[in-house]
């Protein structure tokens, strides 16, 4: 079985799980372009319709 030669410092071990710690949480908006309302980056505008200036779906369905 491994066993460290050193103890990992306070600091080492906490930059280490520093991105666990609500950063990945957060959830991002954009403004869109075309409609100026907030939506997630990457996906599909819900109220138009498009993603990338395309057509993808109905938004009246």
């Amino acid at each position: 079985m491994a066993v460290p030669k050193k103890k990992t410092s306070k600091s080492k071990s906490k930059m280490r799980a520093s991105h666990l710690k609500g950063k990945l949480n957060v959830v991002k908006y954009i403004e869109d372009k075309n409609s100026g309302e907030l939506r997630r980056p990457h996906h599909i505008d819900k109220t138009t319709g498009e993603y990338k200036g395309k057509k993808i779906i109905d938004p009246t369905k």
